[in-house]
């Protein structure tokens, strides 16, 4: 903007226009003084699935709101879809919304007709967070994973992983983790296939088995309290190889894949398959993978357990890797099939931190920052669960959150709105309608 200095009226802001090479003789020029037009069409989408889900309703039941009724301008459920719907559309500020709140296509998404909440009344929402409020919220997607279950599963695979959140400043709970070689946080994951079950913020000197424990008990009490009969598998990576954490899922009938570091003693037991793996390498030149077995069980362990092991020679030399299990089955199958496929969740989290923000972790409050880690995982909710229920058997069946957010919500609009009706003009050349089409469609008739 332009400021233009009168007598009659002081300082008035004029829009800036913009000037480009001409085309065929036609001088070329540009301003922001289109009125009501959105880059966000597609966000419609969003609340039709939210609508579905009732994710955003639910949330606003369990959440407290302390505020005097009478005084209040913004609801919690309007916040709360303001900032979820932000993060799925990729604005990750919350100075972003000072000018998104008087979008009107935006307005229509959170079921408003007027301004949105401001940046600060955001950033006060925020800082109410608390632990009854982290709480509550990992409540709320347990049970949308339960309610997203047609029938009774047999089985339900729990991945477990950690992650490094790194932070710029003097957050509570930022600790220098030499690892990763950085000051950051280490929130802890868990999913079930593609779904979040948890997204717990955890300090950056913590060790990944630290506190999992009990996220495991309380998931295995909770799914089992839904389903009695279902077989619950535990999978992560050596971190969380602890033999107490082991035996409780002995003693609870939860079966477990959990890798094992290396150590002398892993290594001398398992010399038989690692010197077949080096020579048929040095015969063949080509990669080789020979799977085995054995008990193994280290001084201060209550017994010995099973663990698989996988010696692998490359033309970078051994590669030997080990994992602890109480499942039955051939060793190779078990790696290949099962543990290996634990591997997509690092894909999950990539796509939480690299693509809706979940280390946007930069409050002073250690709650805030708990509450920015889970409004992403709702966001995250959102666009897993659009992914899989309205674009399944599309080509966007399989596309990370940042390719359907390209592809589906950024769509120029004009938007229409008068005392009787909202019309959002969507652009007639946008090269993804029938899948628009197609999607808004199965969000409509579930």
């Amino acid at each position: 903007m332009k400021e233009k200095h009168t007598a009659a009226t002081g300082t008035v802001c004029t829009p800036e226009l913009f000037e480009y090479p001409a085309v065929k003789k036609r001088t070329v020029t540009a301003s922001f003084t289109g009125g009501e037009v959105s880059s966000d069409g597609g966000i419609t989408l969003l609340r039709q699935m939210d609508r579905r889900l009732g994710l955003t309703k639910a949330l606003a039941q369990v959440l407290p709101d302390p505020r005097a009724p009478q005084r209040v301008e913004h609801s919690l459920l309007a916040m709360l879809r303001q900032r979820i719907y932000g993060l799925a559309a990729g604005y990750e500020d919350l100075n972003d919304h000072d000018t998104l709140r008087h979008d009107v296509a935006w307005q229509t998404a959170v079921e408003r007709i007027q301004p949105l909440a401001s940046s600060p009344t955001l950033c006060r929402l925020e800082n109410r967070a608390s632990r009854e409020v982290a709480w509550n919220m990992h409540e709320v997607l347990l049970q949308q994973f339960i309610a997203s279950q047609p029938q009774p599963p047999k089985e339900l695979i729990l991945d477990f992983d950690t992650t490094a959140d790194q932070v710029h400043g003097a957050q509570a709970g930022a600790f220098f983790h030499a690892h990763y070689g950085d000051y950051c946080f280490l929130p802890l994951y868990v999913f079930c296939g593609e779904q979040l079950l948890v997204a717990a913020l955890r300090p950056g000197n913590r060790r990944p088995a630290r506190g999992s424990w009990a996220v495991l008990k309380f998931l295995v009490a909770a799914l089992r309290a839904q389903w009695p009969k279902v077989k619950i598998v535990v999978r992560g990576d050596s971190g969380f190889a602890r033999w107490r954490m082991l035996r409780w899922c002995e003693a609870h009938d939860v079966h477990y894949l959990i890798g094992f570091g290396k150590n002398s003693r892993l290594l001398a037991k398992s010399q038989r398959w690692i010197n077949r793996a080096a020579k048929a390498f040095a015969r063949t030149g080509q990669k080789q993978r020979i799977f085995g077995r054995i008990q193994y069980g280290a001084w201060s362990w209550d017994r010995p357990r099973r663990v698989l092991v996988k010696a692998e020679h490359t033309d970078k030399g051994s590669n030997p890797r080990f994992v602890v299990t109480n499942l039955e089955g051939e060793a190779q199958e078990l790696y290949d099939e099962i543990y290996c496929a634990r591997g997509e969740m690092e894909n999950r989290i990539k796509e939480q931190q690299l693509g809706l923000f979940s280390d946007r972790t930069s409050c002073q409050s250690w709650w805030a920052n708990q509450f920015r880690l889970l409004l992403s995982s709702f966001a995250y909710l959102l666009l897993e669960r659009l992914r899989a229920l309205a674009l399944a058997g599309t080509e966007l069946a399989r596309a990370q959150v940042y390719t359907i957010r390209l592809k589906l919500l950024k769509i120029g609009a004009v938007v229409l709105r008068n005392s009787r009706r909202i019309r959002l003009l969507l652009s007639s050349s946008y090269p993804y309608q029938s899948l628009f089409s197609q999607a808004t469609k199965v969000l409509h008739s579930g």
